[in-house]
């Protein structure tokens, strides 16, 4: 039996994320990290993207309304992980972060791309990073990747972010 690797062009499109509160949840994914509502069935859900594609991101109470946060240590989602297109927007989303008072879980560079980790307001992990180009991608002499984990210098990322409108 042949293995066929995945068709390259494939990317995931989306995430939906049961909520407790979707308000609270419209607050932090709209008003902080900046990405726009497109749909909202009432109380219930709401759809939100960059760009103006039909969602990026789903919140619903269907099933969680006035729930708690999913326990750390069970099985499940370990973070939803938000592409940036580059240095500049990440340096933006940390500044949002930091002017609405959200404090980061932590900040990596692994190398192959530079992250921000924190949590949503049901406990969701949530990693907000931007990738290098491949061609700067370390790699060990055999040619394999090399990820790392190193600090992300915040101050020098922050001072990268573009001029508030």
């Amino acid at each position: 039996m042949s293995k066929q690797a995945i068709d390259p062009a494939v990317s995931i499109g989306h995430v939906h994320l049961k909520v407790s509160d979707l308000e609270r949840s419209l607050r932090f994914y709209r008003d902080v990290l900046g990405f726009e509502l497109m749909q909202r069935f009432g109380s219930q859900a709401a759809f939100l993207s960059a760009g103006g594609y039909h969602h990026h991101i789903g919140l619903n109470t269907w099933e969680s309304l006035g729930g708690p946060p999913a326990p750390r240590h069970s099985a499940g989602l370990y973070h939803t992980a938000i592409l940036y297109p580059d240095r500049a927007a990440l340096a933006d989303a940390l500044r949002r972060l930091q002017k609405a008072g959200i404090p980061l879980d932590g900040a990596a560079d692994h190398g192959v791309s530079e992250a921000l980790y924190l949590r949503d307001p049901d406990e969701n992990g949530v990693e907000l990073y931007r990738d290098r180009p491949m061609e700067e991608w370390p790699r060990t002499p055999g040619g394999e990747l090399a990820m790392v984990t190193q600090p992300l210098d915040l101050r020098k990322l922050l001072s990268e972010a573009p001029e508030e409108k």
